[in-house]
């Protein structure tokens, strides 16, 4: 690794994510400060916050580039941030007005007499999560706060267990760790607290809960894989505001997950599946399960005669209340996704992360104002978010996708009397295992250890309604410097070549959406090599997660690497 002097910048606030928990929190704190100023100027008493430095660190080139959902917003926090958003031209793509529930089966589509309650999105508005972190960015920054976009942080700073900021990292690092003619050191952040919205695994937050234990005696985070795309349909095929819910096919009754169909603006729908990384089959590979998604007669229909302009691909956090670790602690507090704050009754996240970034700005002012960044005085974000509307939302689905470890139906009978009980179902608390721990042995689920191409489910890739994983990589637009080391570490790559190749035939080939993964065979040898693309990696972190050896760590690449989302 090169050695090099970094340069220290002192801030007083660090945000670190550039999604939609940290710009609230930014924004919301900048604003609070802001008030209370003008209060003390007016009034003549107390102190005020003078020269305060709030700073945001994104990986991503810009703000939004990294952010995807197939998203529908409830717009609850954002009227408590932004009471006058549609006067600032907020970019929301319609407000739900049309929706259904199906079953899916091979060739048919049962749709549900009525919305299920938790599903019932009118009011809401169908967002792109890349154009609305865009939007919220620009306020932020006109707000007085300071933004660094292509900076990943790439390590915490501690003195002893208390957080004091991170450090970015090294640019213009070629494969082999020398310095490049454009090398540029990282710089070290330090600040009175550091929050962590880093999104859904977040690498430095995967290393703060495990240093200080902020998950003891919690669930184990879990996750579901998100791929989509973005089509283009012929004019008054699908309506702005229209939402499609569906359950069933491709996905197999024993797990977890479901299709989207969001109706936007300009002729354009956000499809999607989302597949439950609980999964037992090794063999199960989420993109190509999207691909037969798009093949069911129903969504072909809706697809028909339309063309591809952008895919994507992300993990969401559906654990929930039990799953949330510790969010704060000495100099810092965690935020979002990062601390699985998600409803996956109703695949909701954006006003609950943009409330927990909301809750954590107003303890962080408390804390500027007393100049006290301690735990106790932290802890308070983590009792406000208990107590407040998100808390009691997560507390009445807690046992919301544990309910479904069993299979579909067992799991939507649950999930019904849960909805009558608030939440309670023969035990307070369901418990539940990690989700590479699920996958079982390919011996074990099929009685064999290799299996046929019809087993495997594979499917002949048209080019024009269903793509390879290459090809849908290209409508992401993610580019990385190629000359840098892999962000994608295998400790030991033995494992691949042996235990893993027996019993699981490599799922990591599989079940990334991006092809990052290929073991190819030396011709004459016979002997195996891990092949790397890490270049296409869409920073999904399934492969961190879902590795059934805990074989892989994500960590971020050459700050300003990745997706260019526009419209997801």
């Amino acid at each position: 690794m090169v050695e090099e002097e970094r340069e220290i910048m002192e801030v007083d606030v660090l945000f670190v994510g550039g999604g939609v928990a940290c710009l609230s929190g930014a924004l919301h704190l900048s604003n609070l400060i802001k008030r209370h100023n003008q209060r003390v100027e007016q009034q003549g008493k107390g102190g005020k916050l003078d020269e305060i430095m709030i700073a945001l660190l994104e990986k991503g080139t810009d703000i939004g580039s990294h952010s995807l959902s197939g998203a529908i917003m409830d717009p609850i926090a954002l009227k408590e941030l932004i009471p006058d958003f549609l006067e600032k031209e907020i970019p929301v793509e319609g407000e739900v007005t049309k929706e259904e529930v199906c079953l899916l089966t091979k060739n048919g589509r049962i749709r549900s007499p009525i919305t299920p309650p938790p599903l019932n999105n009118h009011g809401n508005y169908i967002v792109s999560l890349s154009k609305l972190t865009s939007w919220l960015g620009t306020l932020v920054e006109e707000n007085g706060v300071d933004i660094f976009p292509g900076f990943a942080g790439t390590e915490i700073l501690y003195e002893d267990n208390t957080v004091i900021g991170v450090s970015t990292g090294d640019k213009g690092i070629d494969a082999e760790g020398n310095k490049k003619s454009n090398f540029e050191p990282g710089i070290d952040l330090h600040a009175k607290v550091t929050v962590f919205g880093e999104g859904t695994r977040g690498s430095l937050v995967k290393g703060l809960i495990k240093k200080l234990g902020l998950d003891e005696g919690k669930n184990p985070q879990t996750y579901v894989a998100g791929v989509k795309e973005v089509w283009e349909v012929p004019e008054g095929r699908f309506q702005p505001g229209q939402v499609v819910h569906t359950m069933g096919y491709p996905l197999k009754t024993n797990t977890y997950g479901g299709g989207f169909i969001y109706g936007m603006k300009n002729n354009m729908i956000s499809v999607g599946l989302l597949t439950g990384l609980d999964c037992e089959d090794p063999f199960l590979d989420p993109h190509l399960e999207f691909q037969k998604f798009k093949l069911h007669p129903f969504v072909a229909e809706i697809l028909r005669d339309g063309k591809i302009t952008q895919y994507g691909a992300k993990t969401a956090p559906v654990g929930g209340y039990f799953s949330i670790p510790k969010m704060a602690f000495d100099g810092g507090v965690i935020v979002g996704d990062s601390a699985s704050l998600f409803i996956s009754q109703k695949i909701k996240g954006i006003h609950i992360t943009m409330k927990s970034g909301m809750l954590a700005a107003e303890t962080i002012f408390q804390a500027l104002v007393k100049g006290d960044f301690s735990a106790s005085q932290l802890e308070n974000y983590e009792t406000s978010l208990y107590k407040s509307y998100i808390g009691k939302e997560l507390y009445k689905v807690r046992n919301f996708h544990q309910a479904f470890q069993k299979g579909l139906w067992l799991g939507l009978m649950k999930a019904g009397f849960q909805y009558i009980l608030g939440g309670r179902i023969l035990k307070g608390r369901l418990s539940a295992e990690p989700d590479f721990a699920h996958q079982k042995k390919l011996i074990d689920l099929y009685g064999t250890d290799s299996l046929t191409d019809e087993q495997k489910g594979l499917i002949k890739f048209d080019g024009t309604r269903t793509f390879d994983k290459e090809s849908d990589v290209y409508y992401s637009g993610t580019i990385h410097e190629e000359q840098q080391p892999a962000h994608l570490k295998i400790p030991d790559l033995n494992i691949c070549y042996t235990t893993c190749k027996e019993q699981y035939q490599n799922p990591c080939t599989r079940f990334c959406p991006a092809n990052v993964y290929e073991i190819e065979i030396d011709e004459q040898t016979g002997k195996p090599t891990m092949k790397l693309n890490f270049s296409n990696c869409v920073h999904c972190k399934t492969c961190d997660i879902k590795d059934p050896f805990e074989n892989i760590t994500w960590v971020p690449p050459e700050g300003g690497g990745g997706p260019k989302y526009t419209i997801v």
